[in-house]
């Protein structure tokens, strides 16, 4: 559990604005199911603010605070945590901190507890929570490099007041230190001996992938794995499903299972929660194993981006992977195991328009699957189909295991990791698009994903841009409201077909070829390679991958009315028989796999622009088309100016530009940091 990490500058920014006790009640409700008590919220309200004041005022505004900060298996969460550069040995520096609003304390008969007045039982040294956070971070071997130590702050008390915190018998230790109202500039000097006075932020990206909530973008890991595992670490529900799919292959290998047994497993969940990185652990290790292993998806984009990097691979062979399409025939023997990802996007039937007719697939899709391999792994969004020849679901799975004499495993993974890991962006955004249900507030920034609305297409694009110019990786996507025409037949030049006021952009390219007029890269590989930067992605290109920046442009399909969201469908004209060129003659949809039921058209729409919301994992950059829709976004999200938060190049310290730009530069010539090594490359530019 983590409420909130910013700077004290900017948590203190957000108070004043009246934002952070809202967002810290709201983020105790998604973490705790129950209301934060009055306590809870006098303590934010009156020492967490405090502290963050403390801090500015020793010249420490920098320094950033994790509040209510609790790391898996721990058993209570830390008030805050400091986290910054030490000044003297410049290594990351974390200062846990319990605050207490207690006056006084009484002796017990406990040394462990004391009387505090207001409760009705005695309550435990206030060092006793800080210990058992230290301990989490010791419990696996003391990192070297990192600095630790914790405090009790009791600023409405004095040194006399809590002497029996001070009695003989009791803990002491690094995290047994307590300040008083009378110790204040001891306080005060001891942050000076904590932190040095430059931005924390570069440690605190270092604490929050320690804690889980930061993890390399998907493709990322398949090009730094060292050929045993991915650069993911898989937690909770994900190990479960690691675990039992891994039995199940054993179970077949040793011959403990029939020969014409089969097992499905179901793996469910959201954008970000983890379906990817299983298929891929699974994938590598029995590949290491030496098993007969395929990944499958129906995803010509995600496939092209996969292949893009395990080029590089020493372990996997680019025969590995294929399109559901591929099983007509079943292979014999069966495989070890087929992972089988985007399982929503499965069709009714294996074919293609050209395919002559003893090549068609005979049965369902899904059912060539499941009789592909003795072990058959479907991950899947329920949440995700976007056209109607788009059948993949639960229940269809569930059914054609049936048929083939198996009954489904199914998991659901609820932990995302896309976003930043920001729980609050990805509830935020499903709030806004109406698919929660719930009313959309103000966008309050939570120090782990960026939002901010651009004036204009042209002020979108030029953060982008200069985001990918910097290091970060970075691409433009919009709702399908435009023609897509096919580049020209002869020249190859892509027609600027995204057309907003005078900023004309083409889509990314459209069909195979690998080549055109200005060096854009083919469509699928539109994601991955720099060129692509200036053109716009839609859904269909963009699902599955992920950037650090994403611009989004919302166009004329779904427009904010009364109070509620309006689906409107569009219309083209034909293709130019000279140039190939579509025009626009109706604004809406251009996307023609949508189905022409309103209310499942309405759920196709807010799928797709929740999968283009949800590709960034530091910032989101949203312009919408349409007046009123781009008006109602900027009731929602603040002004950047004044969040003071924007995670720009500028922003970053020097010690963190470096390490992007090398990152970037080593990633670009293919090259692999050592295992253990902990950098992360930016696999799209420098």
């Amino acid at each position: 559990m983590l409420l909130l990490q910013l700077s004290a500058r900017n948590l203190l920014g957000l108070h004043h604005r009246g934002r952070l006790l809202p967002h810290l009640e709201a983020r105790w409700v998604e973490f705790r199911r129950t209301e934060a008590s009055k306590g809870e919220k006098a303590a934010w309200r009156e020492s967490l603010v405090l502290l963050a004041h403390e801090l500015v005022e020793a010249g420490h505004g920098e320094v950033h605070m994790f509040v209510e900060c609790q790391p898996d298996g721990v058993d209570g969460a830390a008030d805050v945590i400091l986290v910054g550069t030490h000044p003297e040995t410049g290594d990351d520096s974390l200062l846990v901190v319990e605050l207490k609003r207690w006056s006084s304390v009484g002796r017990t008969d406990d040394p462990e507890k004391v009387d505090v007045s207001g409760f009705s039982k005695p309550k435990h040294h206030p060092s006793t929570q800080v210990r058992r956070v230290m301990d989490y971070f010791n419990g696996d071997g003391r990192q070297p490099g990192i600095a630790y130590a914790g405090l009790s702050y009791l600023h409405n008390a004095t040194d006399a007041s809590i002497e029996p915190l001070l009695d003989a018998g009791t803990r002491r230790g690094a995290h047994a230190l307590y300040f008083t109202a009378d110790t204040r500039q001891d306080l005060l000097e001891e942050l000076d001996g904590r932190f040095r006075r430059e931005s924390g932020t570069s440690a605190a990206e270092r604490l929050l992938t320690r804690l889980g909530l930061r993890n390399a973008p998907l493709l990322e890991a398949v090009a730094l794995s060292d050929g045993a595992d991915t650069a993911f670490t898989l937690r909770g529900m994900q190990k479960t499903v690691w675990r039992d799919v891994k039995r199940a292959v054993s179970r077949f290998r040793n011959g403990s299972a029939g020969t014409s047994e089969r097992a499905v497993f179901l793996v469910r969940g959201g954008a970000g929660t983890g379906k990817s990185a299983i298929g891929l652990q699974l994938l590598r290790h029995f590949t290491d194993l030496g098993l007969r292993t395929r990944y499958a998806t129906g995803s010509r984009a995600f496939d092209a981006s996969l292949r893009e990097f395990i080029a590089r691979d020493d372990l996997l062979v680019q025969e590995q992977l294929a399109y559901f399409m591929n099983f007509v025939e079943p292979p014999v023997p069966p495989l070890d195991l087929l992972i089988c990802d985007e399982a929503h996007r499965l069709r009714a039937e294996s074919t293609l328009q050209f395919w002559a007719a003893e090549k068609r697939g005979k049965q369902p899709q899904v059912d060539e699957l499941i009789q592909a391999a003795q072990v058959t792994v479907f991950l899947l969004d329920d949440d995700q189909s976007l056209r109607k020849n788009e059948v993949g679901s639960s229940a269809l799975i569930c059914e054609a295991a049936e048929r083939n004499g198996v009954t489904a495993q199914i998991y659901d993974l609820h932990t995302e990791f896309r976003c930043g890991g920001s729980d609050t962006y990805r509830a935020w955004v499903l709030d806004l698009l109406g698919i929660s249900g719930r009313k959309p507030g103000e966008w309050a920034p939570d120090g782990l994903m960026h939002v901010e609305v651009a004036e204009s297409a042209e002020q979108l694009e030029r953060i982008v841009r200069m985001e990918e110019q910097d290091g970060a990786t970075a691409r433009m996507v919009a709702g399908f409201c435009w023609p897509w025409s096919e580049p020209h037949p002869e020249t190859r030049v892509l027609h600027r077909d995204v057309r907003i006021g005078d900023w004309h952009r083409p889509w990314n390219a459209k069909g195979p070829f690998s080549r055109h007029t200005d060096g854009e890269p083919p469509a699928k590989l539109w994601g991955v390679k720099r060129e692509g930067i200036g053109q716009v992605g839609c859904v269909y290109t963009a699902q599955g991958l992920e950037w650090d920046w994403c611009g989004v442009i919302m166009g004329d399909d779904m427009v904010w009315r009364e109070g509620g969201w309006v689906f409107r469908k569009g219309k083209t004209s034909g293709a130019d028989e000279e140039t190939g060129e579509r025009k626009p003659l109706k604004p809406g949809s251009m996307d023609p796999g949508l189905p022409a039921d309103a209310d499942e058209f309405a759920r196709c729409v807010r799928n797709a622009y929740h999968v283009l919301l949800t590709r960034a994992s530091r910032a989101t950059v949203i312009h919408s088309t349409d007046g009123p829709t781009q008006e109602y976004l900027r009731t929602l999200v603040g002004p950047v100016d004044d969040q003071g938060l924007r995670p720009a190049w500028a922003s970053l310290t020097p010690e963190e530009q470096l390490r992007r730009s090398l990152r970037a530069h080593d990633a670009r010539r293919g090259r692999k940091q050592p295992p253990g090594q902990g950098i992360q490359p930016d696999l799209f530019g420098f």
